[in-house]
C-alpha cells in the first residue's frame, strides 16, 4: 500500500477557487484501478493551507494515476508544497473495521 500525504500552500482569497478546481481530478481519482481514497481539503485552521492524502493499492496504481502532476493552473497557484509518498508494510484499523 502506498499513502501520499501532505500540504499545499496557496493565497488564502484562492483557495476556494483551488479547491473547485480539484473536483474533476478527485472524481477520477477515486474511480482509478487501485485507489482506496483520495481527498483535497481546506485545512481548519489555516486559510492558506490544502491538505492532500490518497491511499492507493501499489506503486503502479499511483504512477498509472499520477501522470504529469497538477495542470498548469494549479501549479501556478501554489506558493509552496510539502507532499510525500510513503509505502506501508502493514495496517491495524483503530476501529474495527477493514483498513483497505
Amino acid at each position: 500500500m502506498v499513502i501520499v500525504a501532505g500540504h499545499i500552500t496557496v493565497e488564502p482569497p484562492q483557495r476556494d477557487s483551488y479547491l473547485a478546481d480539484c473536483v474533476d481530478v478527485v472524481r477520477q481519482a477515486r474511480g482509478a484501478a487501485g485507489c482506496l481514497d483520495f481527498a483535497i481539503t481546506a485545512d481548519l485552521l489555516d486559510s492558506g493551507r490544502v491538505n492532500v492524502f490518497e491511499r492507493w493499492e501499489s506503486q503502479a496504481a499511483v504512477d498509472a494515476f499520477r501522470g504529469s502532476g497538477p495542470g498548469d493552473d494549479q501549479s501556478a497557484a501554489m506558493l509552496a508544497a510539502s507532499v510525500a509518498e510513503y509505502d506501508i508494510a502493514g495496517v491495524r484499523s483503530l476501529t474495527g473495521d477493514d483498513p483497505t
